[in-house]
């Protein structure tokens, strides 16, 4: 939340041709209320990339779907895995885990309205519940209502005691319990997530399940991303090195703010492209400093990058 938006993606998607990207958690009620084009808004070269609801009424959930489509994205996702107690009193998110029927209806009602893959994003349980029969009954029945695809985070969620934060770090993770739903339901494409920082760990989980959900350290070591298309899709990466990725976000970001987006909006996005580099720190301190002043436009990031460039050769990357 608060992370993934349109520019981050755009950025992410100049660093891998091949990974799927996520929007942030929308709201139904945001979709049905609000300002729906701006929300929705992203740029084609995203692609694929997948919208992500956040919701409990199948009719909503349905509505919103078709609104994703029209839009042009690739996937509906449905998440069931955020603790918060915010989304917990509109009932979505993780406490949806301990109703799957209701899961069930609002995915039959998506698969209704749209023709794209509906998917649905959970833990492995809530509270106190039983280990692997909780999941296993969750999955069971909401993939009876015709989901094919589970990102599963691999801890459980604790709904009270503990804030989203702590939810992503306190609970002990499970890889086993993931690999042993895979192994139930080989029939399904089971993605696992949490706590995986490197492509030797993402290798090492592809022995046991489909697919790979990088969630922070995509985002706070976005670098990790480059190394994707090649290790994974086998397929020809992305052009250059990182100062080279960061020239190819230029020209957008001459685009947005002539649009009237803030510099800032961007570039909160790529202050971790330069993380454990030499001059990583001075690139950070000149974008942080720089960025938001009204006027603010690429020469910040040409500034930033020249901190980077005045490094030894060897560092530069």
């Amino acid at each position: 939340m608060d992370l993934t938006d349109r520019h981050a993606r755009f950025f992410l998607r100049l660093l891998s041709r091949h990974a799927r990207l996520y929007t942030e958690m929308i709201t139904t009620g945001a979709l049905i209320h609000g300002d729906r084009a701006r929300i929705l808004r992203f740029d084609p070269a995203e692609h694929p990339v997948a919208l992500q609801l956040g919701g409990s009424e199948p009719e909503a959930l349905a509505r919103c779907a078709e609104f994703g489509a029209a839009a042009g994205y690739d996937e509906i996702n449905l998440n069931c895995g955020c603790p918060s107690d915010r989304v917990q009193e509109a009932n979505f998110g993780a406490c949806l885990m301990g109703n799957p029927v209701r899961v069930a209806s609002g995915v039959a009602a998506m698969r209704a309205a749209v023709h794209l893959p509906v998917t649905v994003k959970c833990r492995i349980g809530v509270d106190d519940s039983e280990e692997y029969p909780f999941l296993k009954r969750f999955v069971e029945t909401v993939a009876a209502a015709g989901c094919q695809t589970f990102v599963i985070h691999a801890r459980k969620a604790w709904l009270s005691g503990l804030s989203p934060k702590e939810n992503r770090e306190v609970p002990p993770l499970q890889y086993p319990t993931v690999y042993r739903l895979k192994r139930d339901f080989p029939q399904l494409r089971i993605v696992i997530n949490g706590g995986i920082c490197s492509l030797a760990e993402v290798q090492e989980h592809l022995r046991h399940v489909d697919g790979v959900m990088l969630g922070r350290e995509a985002y706070e070591n976005p670098w990790l991303l480059a190394g994707i298309d090649r290790s994974l899709f086998h397929a020809d990466p992305a052009e250059g090195s990182r100062a080279q990725a960061l020239r190819r976000l230029l020209p957008y970001c001459e685009r947005e703010r002539a649009e009237g987006t803030p510099l800032a909006h961007i570039t909160r996005h790529i202050l971790g492209l330069y993380r454990n580099q030499p001059g990583g720190r001075a690139f950070r301190r000149v974008l942080s400093q720089h960025a938001h002043t009204p006027r603010a436009g690429v020469e910040v990031i040409e500034a930033a990058l020249a901190e980077i460039e005045s490094q030894p050769l060897k560092a530069v990357a």
